[in-house]
């Protein structure tokens, strides 16, 4: 793996509304995300789908959305700001190797990751992070670009999850995408 990160200026691209043509946040995220929840979501960019998790979660819940780039959040703070959700959304800079969620510890309900792990250095750090994070029985939802993840490589990525005590609940249609829905045991 290469593990380069998409550059920040890319972002206003994914955050395009033409993208809804294609992945239509609302519909990828109703089975998993409800009202009250504590979402976290690494690699959030813009906030394509956080705005969408946000509005999902009600003025009860909670999004925390992770990037390692300042810029993507500034336009993530200023995009939720204008969508009447920044009191719910909690933006994070993460650092290249861990996402510093430890104050989360079995408090999360579900998690979004899509399009990241094939760029992160160390996957198996990243997953366990993630399993310290969730509440038992929580969730993630992972998907990963067909043009950029082999199907080796997304099956050893699941392989590194499992490992740790996720196991594969689903892999629901995502466009373009190879996904799987991980549960925490």
């Amino acid at each position: 793996m290469t593990n380069r990160v998409c550059p920040w200026w890319l972002g206003y691209f994914l955050i395009n509304p033409l993208r809804r043509l294609w992945y239509k946040p609302e519909t990828i995220l109703r089975p998993f995300v409800t009202e009250g929840m504590l979402v976290l979501e690494p690699g959030c960019g813009m906030g394509y789908f956080t705005l969408d998790i946000a509005r999902l979660v009600g003025p009860h819940g909670r999004v925390v959305a992770i990037d390692l780039q300042p810029r993507m959040l500034t336009g993530l703070q200023r995009r939720a700001r204008k969508a009447g959700v920044a009191g719910r959304i909690d933006a994070r800079l993460a650092e290249r190797d861990m996402l510093g969620v430890d104050d989360l510890a079995g408090a999360v309900d579900f998690a979004l990751v899509f399009a990241v792990v094939h760029e992160l250095p160390d996957q198996r750090r990243f997953f366990l992070e993630m399993h310290q994070a969730l509440k038992a029985g929580g969730k993630i939802l992972i998907a990963e670009p067909k043009g950029h993840v082999t199907e080796s490589k997304f099956r050893a990525s699941l392989e590194a999850a499992a490992t740790l005590g996720f196991q594969l609940k689903e892999a629901p249609v995502i466009g373009g995408s190879r996904t799987a829905v991980l549960e925490r045991s």
